[in-house]
């Protein structure tokens, strides 16, 4: 049998392959080609826009649409027997649910712990916000995970991205065929939503696109599509700054489409599917996220279900050998088959630090002058051969990279030194801080104190007021006294004249004691 994708490379019988097993059939087909996987038994119905995981070896489908009706079932494909089955999980009464798990599609399928968490996606179910659903694999039992703080805005065609113990989701279409581009963050630990302000400019609103995270630091966001367009631009998010950027590119042009799939292996970010508004993406490009280099992994066919839109892939590893699986799909047509890509893997590198991209263009113009100057020499060593002189040893061109790489240790010494001062200021700062804490609140007890010795103050000249008026009255009676004095001393000296004069006239007029008496004898 050909794979659709890889004319040649053929597998024998089917029933042959289903007997040797998925190692045997790795064994026998070469690197970076499709193959398609034999089934045994019956296959889930076909279907796209459905959310897959790879657990323990085997393929978990989730959803999905087939002509326009969403799907709630949960398919299971063992990659070692080469079988399906179906899961069958279990509703929690207690939630009300009509069902076990939701019919959706454009959701995101999670494996955390033991579980598959079935985040947002478009449901026939009206919601307001994002629902987070969770599967036990080992009980099978289903239920809506209560999530907490601001919750996002419900949403389908979102990437949703595992980092640590957090989820990080963005973009989307909402039910209105409204678009986004918004941040949001889910812890696993407390299954609280947070809203993400990044800075810089961020990747225009837009659904379908994927999304991966690189070294543990490095969110990279590429492709998508608007309702008029389709892009085929690489964003990055700085998890450490928050710094959004969009970093220059190299080697294969990728070309724009929507409703692609992405996975990584190690370093390597391989993207199959998808494609824009005329045709399905043919080739499926890998991204060197080391260095920020396109390839191409391989081609398929025209019409091939590696071509279609709403494809899902998944990777995993067989007896340590790192495989992509990719299943379903819609390009005019439903597909259900499963597929298996043996990837070559090459040794790790360092991871490369992204930079922004005034830091880019100033590397961009050190590499500029590289060339220019290597091309000068070149051309003045053609000249001076041609008119036979001696060439003198030129100097040596330093190779800017070094020098790069030289300035790049200076500046983290500086920076290393920058902030060993900058903790110095913000301790002299605190101290600073605690002292015009403590000289306010000792201006305050001044402050209260003077208010109230001013208080007193004010009573106190009150108080002087009215003893100067009493003062004033009694100097102005003071004033009449001499005066008061003199009429005293000239009645004391009228005294004796009208003091005899009564004296005589009492006599005169009354007899006295004896004159009585001797009256009445």
């Amino acid at each position: 049998m050909t794979s659709p994708g890889s004319p040649g490379t053929t597998l024998g019988d089917q029933d042959v392959k289903r007997s040797l097993g998925m190692s045997a059939l790795l064994a026998e087909v070469p690197y970076d080609q499709w193959v398609p996987l034999p089934a045994n038994g019956w296959r889930p119905s076909a279907r796209y826009k459905h959310a897959a995981e790879v657990v323990d070896g085997k393929l978990y489908i989730m959803g999905g649409s087939r002509n326009g009706r969403y799907l709630a079932d949960i398919q299971v494909f063992d990659l070692v027997t080469l079988t399906w089955s179906a899961v069958k999980p279990n509703r929690d009464s207690t939630n009300g649910l009509e069902e076990a798990v939701p019919a959706c599609s454009g959701h995101r399928l999670i494996s955390w712990e033991t579980k598959l968490l079935i985040v947002a996606g478009h449901s026939k179910e009206h919601s307001d916000t994002v629902k987070v659903w969770s599967i036990d694999l080992g009980t099978q039992n289903c239920n809506i995970i209560e999530t907490h703080g601001k919750v996002p805005s419900a949403r389908g065609g979102q990437s949703v991205t595992l980092v640590g113990s957090k989820l990080v989701m963005f973009g989307g279409e909402v039910r209105r065929n409204h678009l986004l581009n918004d941040l949001h963050v889910l812890d696993l630990e407390t299954m609280t939503w947070d809203v993400v302000q990044a800075v810089h400019k961020s990747p225009a609103p837009r659904f379908d696109h994927t999304a991966v995270v690189h070294a543990d630091r490095y969110l990279m966001i590429f492709g998508g599509g608007s309702h008029s367009a389709c892009f085929n631009d690489l964003h990055v998010l700085d998890l450490q700054t928050m710094e959004w950027s969009e970093p220059q590119t190299q080697g294969e042009v990728v070309t724009p489409r929507a409703g692609h799939a992405g996975t990584a292996i190690e370093d390597m970010w391989y993207i199959v599917g998808g494609g824009d508004n005329k045709s399905g993406a043919c080739e499926t490009m890998k991204l060197n996220m080391t260095n920020l280099v396109w390839s191409v992994a391989t081609s398929v066919q025209e019409r091939d279900p590696l071509a279609s839109e709403g494809v899902s892939i998944c990777s995993t590893t067989v007896d340590g050998l790192k495989i992509l699986v990719a299943f379903g799909g819609y390009n005019g047509k439903y597909h259900n088959e499963v597929f298996v890509l043996k990837c070559k893997v090459s040794p790790s590198k360092q991871p490369r630090i992204l930079q922004s991209p005034a830091a880019a263009a100033a590397a961009a113009s050190v590499s500029a002058a590289y060339a220019l100057a290597s091309a000068a020499e070149s051309s003045r060593l053609e000249a001076a051969l041609a008119e036979g002189k001696n060439i003198s040893q030129p100097a040596p061109i330093v190779d800017p990279t070094l020098q790069v790489a030289g300035k790049i240790e200076t500046v983290a010494a500086e920076k290393k030194d920058l902030e060993s001062k900058l903790a110095e200021v913000r301790a002299d700062n605190l101290r600073l801080k605690g002292n015009l804490e403590e000289t306010s609140n000792l201006h305050s007890e001044l402050s209260t104190e003077l208010q109230s010795v001013q208080g007193q103050l004010q009573a106190e000249i009150s108080r002087c007021s009215k003893l100067e008026l009493q003062i004033a009255e009694i100097q102005k009676r003071l004033g009449v006294l001499p005066s008061v004095e003199l009429e005293l001393e000239a009645l004391r000296q009228q005294k004796p004249s009208w003091q005899s004069d009564s004296v005589d006239d009492q006599k005169q007029s009354s007899p006295g004691i004896w004159q009585w008496v001797t009256g009445s004898t």
